[in-house]
């Protein structure tokens, strides 16, 4: 029996050959006016700062690494775009496929047009083109991977073809996601369809992705480090890795209470699980408690904290079709997240 796929069906393929004669490659991290949501530092690029990153917890410090909400953003006129990259081994997520966990997104003025994937069998070293709609400038993003690190990146456009900054205008408010393995894009098919990058593509805004896969507790420390980030919109739902309903009551509104001290004006949009719908009342007195936190706000006159139950956010029919695992949504899960969050989002920015 063939046990290689593409020798049946070539779409297939997991080739990366570049076989490109006409390329000039960039170094990403000496362009850097095209990098959003990350940064590189000490051979890695990284999220958050590693000390930072550290003092908050080891759970963290091991996923700041993880270039969730990375983004290229540049202008070009060439036909096509490559990358070159290096990508540590580590392990696969268990729900979750290569081109999700490890792969780069390609967009083109908003629109996606393909997925550069990864290497098979995996190995460090990862190489891949795409070809970009005919004719013209375009606004492009390439999307990092949302669970593994990235050591180098380089970025390959035809010798001749433009590189340049994206125009100010379109870069958009800065708005930060805090939250769970949700919120860092488990379990999604590829790098645009986590919710914050589908909200990003379609709102126009500058996403910084703060999702902790196991590991968005509520901490002091992580509260500190989001209140000098100065974000235009705070968005957090880090409900599902509150370890308990009384850790979550111990810290939800001290840690909204922190943030709004410091910045007394920014909306704040509070979310609670989705995982209501599978798993019922715990998960419901788990959103009483975020609930709670918006309801004191309210009663003390904020007038820029908005509430979204989680319960909603999969939609009334097919929730169930939603998720990979009960817990984690999949694509479909992601975009009606992202359309349940877009209507309060949007007039915010």
């Amino acid at each position: 029996m063939i046990k290689d796929i593409a020798k049946v069906d070539p779409n297939f393929s997991a080739s990366n050959e570049l076989n490109l004669t006409d390329a000039v490659f960039y170094d990403v991290k000496e362009n850097p006016f095209c990098l959003y949501g990350v940064f590189y530092k000490d051979g890695f690029y990284r999220r958050m700062p590693e000390a930072v990153a550290k003092s908050v917890s080891d759970g963290v410090h091991i996923l700041h690494t993880h270039t969730s909400g990375g983004r290229l953003r540049f202008m070009t006129d060439s036909p096509y775009v490559a990358i070159s990259a290096k990508t540590p081994m580590g392990s696969e997520a268990r729900y979750m496929p290569p081109t999700g966990a490890r792969g780069f997104d390609l967009y083109a003025d908003g629109k996606y047009v393909q997925v550069f994937t990864p290497p098979v069998p995996l190995k460090e070293d990862y190489d891949s083109v795409r070809d970009l709609p005919d004719g013209g400038l375009h606004e492009v993003t390439v999307h990092f991977p949302l669970y593994f690190d990235v050591k180098e990146l380089r970025l390959g456009l035809k010798e001749g073809a433009k590189f340049l900054p994206i125009p100010k205008e379109s870069v958009g408010k800065r708005v930060l996601f805090y939250g769970s393995s949700i919120t860092q894009g488990g379990c999604v098919s590829r790098p645009g369809m986590a919710y914050p990058n589908i909200l990003a593509n379609k709102l126009g805004f500058d996403l910084v992705n703060l999702g902790f896969s196991g590991n968005a507790k509520g901490e002091d420390a992580m509260c500190d480090y989001i209140v000098a980030q100065n974000p235009d919109v705070f968005v957090y739902d880090y409900d599902h890795n509150a370890p308990s309903i009384a850790h979550l009551n111990d810290t939800h509104e001290r840690f909204f209470l922190r943030f709004r001290e410091a910045h007394p004006d920014t909306p704040i949009i509070m979310l609670s699980s989705p995982d209501v719908i599978f798993k019922g009342e715990p998960f419901r007195r788990r959103r009483d408690v975020i609930k709670k936190t918006y309801e004191n706000a309210i009663a003390r006159g904020d007038k820029n904290v908005y509430f979204i139950d989680g319960e909603t956010l999969l939609g009334e029919e097919d929730a169930d079709i939603c998720t990979v695992d009960a817990c984690h949504p999949n694509d479909l899960g992601h975009y009606r997240m992202a359309m349940g969050i877009a209507p309060v989002l949007k007039p915010l920015l």
